[in-house]
């Protein structure tokens, strides 16, 4: 049972997982506000503008927070990045400069609420993301209130394995450049006042005890996801033989960059280069890749959040090779519209391997193409694999919600 923390306070910068962590949270009453960068309510004068424009801020939104306390700073973002941009300001500065400007706005809204969470019956606990965090949690210890700290990704030892995949791979220019010393010095801190360290995987609670912080400290919760309604009734269906006309559809969906594993995964279109296989690269290219591409891969681009359901509808597997993750939250968009999923285990444990998917057992372009052959064979295989994604329970806002209720209220 829960006495002393009954309510919660979250600080979220961004619509990271579909806002799940408040949308559970507001679903039993615990929600007491939500404080966001950017909130466009379907009644928005910016809804009227032309489709293609701030179609990204558009879909910062959610129905199920329709009636929560939800405070956001929107048209301040807009100035804020039409500033940045006279600035020229990109990069890491970019982002540190967007994550204290988001501090700072919700520390002045949190002392205009002060007398209101005052009143509370409880003290709230008090959550927010990994790197904008440090001055709420300064803010939320001097009230004497829990803070949560949801760890968005493995951290520094993640750093340290992207530096070494750019160092193997010199051909594939990027602008990718280590944070600033600074960067992880504040995180170290947030990690100090955080009460508990919540991450999505157990592949980041290693990378995090790799660092130095306590186990007894993290907690695991899973991401949460709730298909699209018509994912329901989504059925599947694969050619008895895949040809040249009808080749296997190998999805990638992310950032085009090398700690996505596209290194290993270029490496296995060569491979297969004589094979009916397709590869649709669908997100923001990271890299420079010096050579012509392989007449396989269709590079498609950046989409938005509400188009990714077309290509996983018309995709045959989704190929995640990533060498980092704090969980990918592809894996659950794919396995709604019961999609199998070639992944390496260096992520959230959504496949079980030869049951919903593939795992890898590296992330070479050697192991990728072995997978995808696999697949390439056995078309009645990823039938079977596409029929066993049905299971989401793990994964529900209503098991999210109840981890979070069970979270300890201190270290241990």
């Amino acid at each position: 049972m829960i006495h002393k923390f009954s309510s919660w306070i979250c600080c979220q910068l961004g619509a990271r997982e579909h806002y799940a962590i408040p949308r559970s949270l507001d679903k039993t009453g615990q929600l007491t506000h939500l404080i966001t960068d950017a909130w466009v309510s379907p009644d928005s004068m910016l809804n009227g503008l032309p489709k293609p424009l701030l179609v990204n801020l558009r879909e910062r939104f959610h129905t199920d927070l329709a009636p929560a306390s939800v405070h956001a700073f929107t048209g301040s973002l807009i100035r804020f990045e039409i500033a940045q941009r006279i600035k020229k300001k990109t990069g890491w500065e970019q982002m540190i400069a967007r994550n204290d400007w988001f501090q700072q706005n919700a520390i002045r809204l949190l002392y205009k609420l002060d007398d209101e969470l005052f009143t509370l019956n409880s003290r709230p606990t008090f959550f927010a993301y990994s790197y904008a965090a440090l001055k709420l949690f300064q803010y939320a210890k001097a009230k004497g209130w829990r803070t949560v700290l949801g760890q968005i990704d493995p951290g520094p030892f993640e750093e340290k394995l992207v530096m070494e995949e750019h160092a193997r791979h010199p051909i594939y220019q990027s602008n990718w450049q280590p944070p600033p010393s600074q960067y992880w010095t504040t995180w170290h801190e947030e990690c100090s006042l955080a009460d508990r360290i919540v991450v999505n995987s157990l592949w980041s609670s290693e990378a995090l005890q790799q660092v130095g912080i306590s186990k007894h400290k993290i907690d695991i919760i899973p991401l949460a996801y709730q298909p699209p309604e018509q994912a329901c009734d989504f059925v599947r269906i694969y050619p008895s033989v895949f040809s040249d006309e009808r080749p296997l559809r190998v999805l990638f969906l992310g950032q085009v960059i090398l700690r996505k594993g596209l290194a290993a995964l270029l490496e296995a279109a060569e491979l297969l280069s004589d094979q009916p296989i397709e590869f649709w690269m669908v997100g923001s290219k990271g890299i420079s890749i010096p050579q012509p591409s392989h007449s396989k891969l269709q590079w498609i681009g950046s989409v938005s959040r509400s188009a990714t359901a077309m290509y996983y509808q018309q995709a045959d597997v989704l190929l995640f090779p990533t060498l980092s993750d704090g969980f990918g939250l592809t894996q659950l968009e794919a396995q709604a519209w019961k999609m199998p999923i070639i992944t390496s285990r260096f992520c959230g444990e959504v496949v079980k391997d030869r049951v919903n998917g593939l795992i890898l057992p590296q992330v070479s372009g050697e192991a990728i193409a072995q997978a995808l052959k696999f697949c390439l064979n056995n078309p009645c295989q990823l039938e079977a694999f596409a029929k066993q994604s049905t299971d989401t329970s793990s994964f529900s806002l209503s098991q999210l919600q109840q981890s979070l209720q069970a979270l300890p209220y201190a270290v241990v």
